[in-house]
């Protein structure tokens, strides 16, 4: 077999292994894999699938495509938000290289169709129970009698077993001739170094004629062999609701220390039951998890490790993202393993870690009617999704919060905290009418609440989608009515954040000292209380009013120092807004060359980040920098890209600029008939918007002598 995948991957793009349960098809696969990593030296990737796993719902393929970026050193935050890109961003990243890519229990081939290389240089191997009709197929069967009795043999004390030919190949044929099951008959044997050769077979054969070569009577025998402690955890760790357990969540399921936790776990993996997936994490193969799940765990038990994540997680968040802790929802659940958080980055550590158990107990909790724990953990975790830029899951979990806290009419605590974050959600998406809708609702339920901290980060919610559908007076009262409510509550950084939003929306309007103002409050309040990405934000903002203004040396500064703590952040989106800002100041010095070369930054930077505005306002300003050194073609490009973005999520502000911009290439160009449709679209839309531009753009307009003149 293994023969065949090497000659396979001579030619083919895929190997396609099948197999019944336990026969051995990880093994094979993560064997091959080794042994042909000098053909395949630019890496060697594994997606686990969970197609067949008991308890557990099979990987989407846009967190299969998640955990590959992530092995191929893409960072998380630059991982894009739809299926769609992630596969163009999968294919691109292995584009040239020589990498193989291991799929392994995957439930169909439809599952693995967008996960398979295109680059005729690299090789997927995909493992199923089922058979598959992509690449070359290799079938495994259970072992040829002689090589299973090797296999034992040589897991085992040789002079043990050694002229005993006859009892290995009965044990082996109890065994069902299948390795996983071997391989812990073995374990058994060599931990009880006083047993003869027939009191293994005895036990095995305990189960009657019917089961000898289903390959579950090893898994029997060495579970009988357990003292109770481990095999409740073995039973217990049937129930689980994610691919894996650490040590402190296995105390939690438990309900021991973490001492014994950590012993009984390390017992287990001693004798085959389980295995150690990283350091004091452990999983366990599909085929024992089914027998460990055959009695139920206790409901009380998962109801512990569901607060155990859930107490936990709210420690790794406050740890995480220290300024959002007044807004995250409060909770009675304890739990006395529930380990502390030193600084941000091993509270990171810890959410990254457990990210997929931590959905998977959203999931779970959805299931068996424990809404208070499927909202907590949804809210608890937007953060982490918003600033990694996993949509997909992060709308995903929130839909279900929903739908489980709805259920409840009082609800409005919880109701409130998911209908805050689900607006956020849309709008980060460009759905804002969905936006206005969840923040709509939310409002009077904060209210009800007397939550005035609650208010005001609603009224925020509400004011970002309605100014970039155009309703500015409106979005400046509701970022007037939360400043009121973030400086009674004595929240600065909600303060802030109000103060910068307003200094945008008066920038808009041609206020600009007010928004310098604005602008420059915001900055020092950030810097202040050390929110380090929050003065990052501030001094994009700052700069962009500076240059309105024609301080140009002042606007480099301050876009310069946000570049610097958006870097050190690792906020890629403020970071490639800074450099598009760097580059404008560039050009407006005459600086075309330099002007390009941060704009390229920018477009590299922001490759990944899945924000429509940003996206929308690169393409303005590289087509503003294009049009002043004449290469008009290219800036007309750029002009339509903005233009399909803006139309694509109602942002209208950003649509009448790109039509702006579309005439003012037109009309560069001599095309002046195509050019009147977007002049006319551009001073209509500001006209609507209450903007400057539009009379400006009138009186440009009427010193024409060409059919662009407006009449």
């Amino acid at each position: 077999d293994l023969a065949k995948i090497e000659t396979a991957a001579a030619g083919k793009r895929a190997v396609w292994v099948s197999g019944a349960p336990g026969v051995g098809k990880t093994g094979l696969a993560v064997e091959a894999a080794h042994r042909l990593r000098d053909r395949f030296p630019d890496g060697q990737l594994l997606a686990r699938l969970n197609g067949f796993t008991p308890g557990v719902p099979e990987t989407s393929v846009g967190d299969a495509l998640t955990e590959l970026l992530l092995e191929l050193g893409v960072p998380a935050e630059q991982i894009p938000a739809t299926v769609g890109r992630k596969v163009t961003l999968y294919q691109t990243t292995l584009y040239g290289t020589r990498t193989l890519v291991v799929l392994d229990n995957a439930a169909s081939a439809e599952q693995i169709r967008p996960l398979l290389p295109e680059d005729g240089g690299c090789l997927a191997i995909v493992t199923s129970r089922r058979m598959g009709d992509t690449g070359e197929p290799v079938r495994l069967s259970p072992l040829p009698p002689d090589e299973a009795a090797e296999l034992f043999t040589a897991l085992t004390d040789a002079p043990r077993v050694r002229g005993r030919a006859a009892e290995v190949a009965l044990v082996v044929k109890r065994c069902g001739f299948l390795p996983m099951p071997i391989r812990v008959a073995a374990a058994l044997f060599r931990r009880h170094d006083k047993w003869p050769l027939e009191h293994l077979l005895h036990l095995l054969e305990q189960g009657g004629p019917l089961a000898e070569d289903d390959g579950i009577a090893a898994v029997r025998v060495s579970y009988q062999q357990l003292g109770e402690p481990q095999r409740a955890m073995f039973r217990l760790l049937g129930g689980l609701p994610g691919p894996d357990v650490d040590v402190a969540g296995g105390a939690a399921l438990a309900g021991c220390d973490v001492v014994e936790a950590r012993r009984l776990l390390d017992e287990l993996h001693e004798v085959s039951l389980l295995e150690e997936a990283a350091p004091e994490r452990y999983q366990m193969l599909d085929p024992l998890k089914a027998y460990a799940a055959a009695e139920p765990a206790p409901r009380q038990a998962l109801v512990r490790l569901l607060d155990f994540y859930l107490v936990t997680l709210a420690a790794a968040v406050g740890a995480a993202y220290p300024f959002d802790q007044a807004q995250q929802p409060a909770s009675d659940r304890s739990c006395p393993v529930a380990p502390a958080f030193a600084d941000e980055a091993a509270g990171l550590r810890w959410i990254a870690a457990e990210r997929d158990n931590l959905v998977a107990a959203i999931r779970f909790a959805a299931r068996h009617d424990l809404p208070e724990h499927t909202w907590r953990l949804a809210v608890l975790l937007w953060r982490y999704f918003n600033t990694t830029n996993q949509f997909e899951d992060w709308i995903g979990t929130l839909e279900l919060a929903w739908r489980t806290v709805s259920a409840d009419p009082g609800n409005d605590y919880g109701q409130a905290h998911v209908l805050l974050r689900l607006a956020t959600a849309n709008d980060r998406r460009g759905r804002l009418a969905e936006a206005l809708e969840f923040a709509a609702q939310a409002l009077p339920k904060w209210h009800r609440l007397g939550d005035v901290r609650g208010e005001a980060a609603t009224l925020c919610a509400l004011a970002i989608p309605t100014m970039e559908l155009g309703k500015h007076a409106q979005a400046i009262a509701h970022l007037d009515a939360a400043l009121a409510k973030y400086e009674r509550t004595d929240d600065r950084r909600g303060e802030a954040h109000a103060l910068s939003m307003l200094g945008y929306l008066n920038e808009l309007h041609g206020h600009l000292e007010v928004a310098l103002g604005q602008h420059g409050a915001a900055a020092r309040i950030l810097r202040e209380i050390g929110h380090v990405q929050g003065v990052a934000h501030a001094l994009n903002n700052l700069g962009s009013v500076q240059e309105n203004l024609g301080r140009l040396t002042e606007a480099l500064g301050s876009y310069t120092e946000a570049h610097a703590h958006a870097a050190e952040v690792g906020d890629h989106c403020v970071e490639a807004y800074a450099l598009n800002n760097i580059g404008n100041v560039h050009r407006e010095l005459g600086r075309y060359p330099e002007a390009v070369r941060y704009h390229d930054k920018a477009k590299e930077v922001a490759a990944n980040v899945p924000d429509a505005d940003l996206r929308t306002q690169l393409y303005l300003d590289r087509g503003a920098t294009a049009l002043a050194r004449g290469a008009h073609r290219d800036a007309l490009v750029a002009g339509r890209a903005a233009l399909d973005l803006a139309a694509g999520d109602g942002n209208r502000t950003y649509q009448a600029r790109a039509h702006q911009r579309v005439a003012e290439t037109l009309h560069a160009m001599g095309e002046h008939g195509d050019a009147v449709v977007h002049w006319d679209a551009a001073v209509e839309a500001f006209t609507e918007l209450g903007l400057p531009e539009a009379g400006e753009l009138r009186t440009e307009r009427a010193q024409w002598e060409c059919v662009c003149a407006s009449h």
